[in-house]
């Protein structure tokens, strides 16, 4: 596809990087000359410097036979100017960031009668992914498929864990749940796992299952962790807005320390029910003084990386329950698992496999729909939801008779509402959602699970 992406910032760079990744053709835009240098020196893409919201500009880019342009600057009115002027020259589908509390609350006008494609909230996707975690603290990360009804965990095995020794097929008869381990990695290793593997402490897993299931097996670890009541936010950014609402609106008590007076006022006003203090969160008198033990979670939304670690890490030594990182550099990431932190959100990362998942879907043929898309483990694996149409060749052919490629596992079929965890008889059937789990990035369609 023809891909124009406008404004090379955090996300604009991250989207860059990876739809290059998927053998499109980017022209990217920027005010910046040096940030246009940065990103053709780094990419085999076409920069242009200027403003995006022009029209000379837009039509220099070659807007007018885009298939996608993407408007990533820094500021919300200028990318939904640059989407409707794309949009007016012949671009056939256009994504906005757009940040703004205010704006968030009118995403449907916005998509529906100015034309957007698709709206993406990189704060507020942090906010929501920080969310789920916190109302299901037992695992890791927690993602969902077919709104809701399947959910993919992340959990790390201990060494006293009953899972540490366990082969996987006396694993499932064992607790005799619906559940899949469909992802294990094991150091630099990542493994989609046959019913012979055995599972090792250290191991981070990756589960599929109904939310019950997923309840009970949690229970029978004796890992399974009660509702969250108390979270400490460091940092009252738009991020911290956003969480903070979440969780007040399921009564969680919620207390957030921010640096700066003014926001601090604003957040009082804004947020009522939460505990708004001025203070320094990076200084551990401050935490001790406002009951950092007494809190279940802390929450690290500092606009410095570095500073999110050392809160996380002192959080980790003083036993709170549930440490969540914002990070932004992705250099970081692999350094933050040495020191035990884990439950790392990273903005432009949530975003971009959002904007990925789209352009995926774009490309979507007659036989099926992608639905929903996650990049596991760094990127290495990708979990798919796709839903089948009645034309698919898939259909009606038992799965020992598909031809599936190595290195991709049917992760459950959701047929009707109910989930089934399919053996070598099964079939895909039309209006099936089927969960796919790959190491072979790139799918589009349910047919390239099938060797040709």
């Amino acid at each position: 596809m023809n891909i124009v992406i406008i404004g090379q910032g955090k996300v604009g760079s991250t989207l860059t990087e990876y739809l290059i990744k998927e053998s499109h053709n980017i022209t990217v835009i920027d005010i910046s000359a040096k940030a246009i240098e940065n990103i053709t020196n780094t990419y085999d893409v076409m920069g242009i410097v200027g403003n995006g919201a022009s029209y000379k500009i837009q039509v220099e880019a070659g807007v007018g036979k885009a298939d996608l342009v993407i408007a990533s600057s820094p500021t919300d009115e200028v990318n939904i100017l640059c989407c409707l002027l794309a949009k007016k020259i012949g671009a056939k589908h256009t994504i906005a960031r757009v940040r703004n509390p205010e704006y968030s609350n009118q995403l449907y006008f916005l998509r529906s009668d100015l034309g957007l494609s698709m709206v993406v909230n990189p704060e507020l996707d942090a906010a929501t992914e920080m969310f789920k975690i916190i109302s299901f603290p037992s695992a890791l990360k927690l993602d969902a498929f077919s709104r809701g009804r399947v959910e993919l965990a992340e959990i790390r095995i201990d060494a006293d864990s009953p899972l540490d020794g366990q082969v996987l097929s006396q694993l499932y008869k064992k607790y005799n749940l619906k559940i899949l381990v469909c992802v294990v990695e094991r150091g630099e290793e990542v493994v989609i796992p046959g019913g012979d593997f055995i599972l090792k402490s250290g191991d981070k897993i990756y589960i599929t299952a109904s939310h019950a299931a997923l309840s009970q097996f949690f229970k029978a670890l004796k890992i399974y962790q009660h509702k969250l009541k108390k979270v400490m936010i460091v940092g009252g950014g738009r991020i911290g807005y956003y969480l903070a609402g979440l969780l007040t609106s399921s009564s969680i008590d919620v207390k957030i320390i921010e640096h700066d007076e003014k926001r601090c006022l604003e957040l009082s006003e804004l947020l009522p029910k939460c505990t708004v203090i001025l203070g320094d969160g990076t200084d551990q008198t401050v935490l001790n003084e406002e009951g950092l033990n007494d809190y279940d979670a802390i929450v690290s939304l500092t606009g410095i990386d570095e500073e999110n670690m050392v809160i996380s890490m002192y959080a980790q030594h003083c036993g709170i329950k549930k440490v969540i990182t914002k990070i932004n550099r992705q250099s970081f990431m692999g350094m933050l698992n040495t020191v035990g932190l884990e439950s790392i959100i990273s903005p432009k990362i949530i975003s971009a496999n959002r904007v990925l998942g789209y352009t995926r879907a774009m490309n979507n043929r007659e036989s099926s729909s992608l639905k929903t898309m996650y990049k596991l483990v760094d990127g290495r694996v990708e979990a798919l939801e796709f839903e089948i149409s009645d034309n698919s060749d898939v259909i009606g052919i038992p799965l020992r008779d598909l031809r599936i490629k190595k290195g991709i596992l049917i992760g459950c079929i959701i047929r009707r509402g109910q989930i089934l965890f399919p053996g070598g008889n099964d079939t895909i059937e039309k209006y099936d959602s089927v969960i796919v789990i790959t190491k072979n990035n790139g799918l589009t369609e349910i047919t390239d699970i099938i060797s040709k």
